[in-house]
Order: structure tokens, then sequence, then C-alpha cells
């Protein structure tokens, strides 16, 4: 018998669902080294390989669309919703595909997050669907009226059917799921040991931040304004952004924001939960934008508020002030006390439970 697997079902949106549950996949391998990893998303490859230190089969799958969006703050409601539609058109045929990959491969569990589709997959599957995440897409399309009313029973449905749901912080009551078991954040350990030095970061921890708005970026960034902090350094991820005195452009995809996080003052981001989970785990001040239309960012910046020193821009202050909120002071957390941090490595010891309870009645 091949070695026992387990598939994870990430949504198709966005970097930020790959990122944490990558971060959970890597503490699961170090506890089980024998258990395969079966990553079925189309997050990048090299953003799981980032998290992910060992080898895994990568499976390009769409189990659900998220939000179609040209940049981290810009959505297509219709797009968003015509693909939808053409996903649950067609889901019997993708539950019999993946049902029938899943029982070739040994797998005894799906780890989900958060693709509702995954419910229906694990049942014909004959394995538990256990999920992970601080919203459903139920959450996000409701505002959204009439139009998503049925996309919505649809995924209330499959979520309800669900065995077993790690609910994160910073999250949506979630309660159309049936078993719901809380967690801490689900950030992981900087790797930034030496990127002071190959960065050339000379300026004051104070003055380094770190800019990172989500796998999708934003269109026309205001770079111009850091030229008004001549003695600041700003880190991107950006590609194309224009070549500044001050600005220093990664392109490794080996490393991650969170690698950089260590050594800067402060993030500056977008409401998302992967960079804000990682940014408290560093116990790093967030800077962030507002978002409207998106049901979660309203949650993220509560929470974010009640957890974390911050400060809240508005999109007008971006992209048509002159950054002076950079000299502003920090806002104090709302709450004293702190949120757990060891999410990940909570999940990733269940996870092995559950695998040690199988072998032990495959031993029987």
């Amino acid at each position: 018998m091949s070695q026992p697997a387990i598939y994870i079902a990430v949504t198709s949106h966005g970097f930020g669902h790959a990122v944490r549950a990558a971060t959970v996949a890597e503490e699961l391998r170090q506890l089980c080294p024998d258990i395969t990893l079966i990553f079925v998303t189309v997050a990048p490859e090299w953003l799981l390989k980032s998290y992910v230190q060992g080898d895994f089969i990568y499976r390009q799958r769409v189990f659900d669309v998220g939000v179609i969006q040209s940049d981290s703050l810009t959505m297509d409601k219709q797009a968003t919703l015509s693909k939808m539609e053409n996903i649950i058109a067609t889901e019997e045929q993708i539950i019999a595909a993946e049902a029938e990959y899943i029982r070739q491969n040994n797998v005894k569990l799906i780890f989900a997050d958060v693709p509702a589709l995954a419910a229906p997959i694990a049942r014909a599957a004959g394995v538990p669907c256990w999920m992970m995440s601080n919203f459903g897409w139920d959450y996000i399309y409701q505002p959204w009226g009439d139009d998503f009313a049925e996309v919505v029973s649809w995924i209330e449905n499959y979520y309800s059917q669900s065995d077993r749901l790690f609910r994160l912080p910073l999250s949506e009551p979630m309660e159309v799921f049936p078993h719901i078991t809380k967690m801490g954040l689900t950030g992981c350990k900087p790797r930034h040991e030496g990127l002071k030095t190959r960065f050339n970061l000379t300026a004051s921890k104070e003055n380094t931040i770190l800019l990172t708005f989500g796998g999708l970026g934003l269109q026309d960034i205001p770079y111009n304004n850091l030229e008004r902090f001549p003695d600041w350094q700003f880190i991107t991820f950006d590609r194309t952004a224009p070549d500044l005195p001050n600005l220093v452009k990664v392109a490794d995809d080996t490393l991650r924001p969170l690698d950089f996080m260590p050594l800067c003052g402060r993030v500056f981001s977008k409401p998302g939960y992967s960079t804000f989970s990682e940014a408290m785990c560093c116990d790093l001040p967030i800077v962030t934008l507002t978002r409207q239309g998106f049901a979660e960012a309203e949650v993220l910046l509560n929470g974010m508020q009640d957890y974390s020193d911050h400060q809240i821009v508005t999109i007008e202050e971006f992209f048509q002030g002159n950054w002076d909120f950079l000299h502003q002071p920090m806002l104090p957390p709302r709450k004293t006390e702190k949120l757990p941090k060891d999410g990940a490595a909570k999940i990733a010891q269940e996870i092995s439970n559950y695998y040690l309870d199988c072998n032990d009645v495959l031993d029987d």
C-alpha cells in the first residue's frame, strides 16, 4: 500500500488562503514526514514552495473562484457570478473525478481552505472533510443581493456537510459549519538571516516599511510619494515598481514578505488575513487601507484594531495624498490580551493525531 496522503483543497482566490494552508502543511510535514501532501489549487506552485520545504504533489483544479479581481481592491461581481454558476453546473463531473483520484492515491483526509465543493468530494470518496478559515464565501456573497442567493444557498448546503472547521481569529461567526474548533493565528517563523546585508537595508528599523498588497497587488501605486522620505527604506515585491533609491525590490520567489517583517518597523497592506496574522505573530504594527464591498474587510479591521498597533488609511489618502500619515504615531490595540500564535501548529497536530488513529485502526 502506498503511504497515506492528505488532499489540501485551496480556494481559487489570491494568495492568502494558499499561504495559511501551506503554513499548516509545513508544520504537518515536520510532524509526519511520511504523509504525502497533495495541494489541489491554482495558487502558484512557487508560492507553496516558499512555505513548504519538502516535496508535495501539485494538482491544478478549480473548485470556486472567490472574487474575480483586476487587483487587490477592484472586484468584478458579474464575472464572479458567471464563473460560480459554471462550477455549480459542472459539479457532478468535478466531484466524480476528484473522488476517484482520492481513492486511487490513499488519501485519508481532505483539508480545505475553504472551497465548499470539498465537502461533497469527501463524501463521495468516503473520507472526512476538515476545513479552516476565518470566513466562508457565503458571508462574502450574501450582501451582494438576490443575484447571488442561489450561490449562497449552494455554498451553505455544502459547508454544513463538512466534518470539522478550524475557525481562525479575526473571523465572522461561520455558524453554518456544524463542528467548530477555535484556533490561534497561523503565522510561521520568518527566514530573515542575512537579508539585511543582502538587500543593503541601512535605514533604522523604525524607518523601514514593508509594502505588500496581496498576490494581485494594486494598480497605480503612487510610488512618487517615497521621494518625500529620503532617509527611509521601503521594501516591495512588486516587480513593476519604479527604480527609486529608497525602494528595495524583491524578485526572489523563495522569499516571502514574512521574511522581511522582523527587519521592519511596520507593514503597509490592504485587509487580508494572512498578512495580518503573520504581522501579529511578529508583533509588527500594521498600516492598512480600507476595502469597500468585501465583508471580510470589516471583520479584519475590527480585529486588527483590537489586537495590534495600527493605523487605518483611506483610499483617498493613499492614492491622492502625500503619505504624511507615515509621520503619525500608531494607535495601540484596544484590548490588552494577545491572540495565541500557535494555530498552524495545533491544526497540524490535530491532523497528525487523526492519521495516527487511522494507523492504529489498520494495525488492529
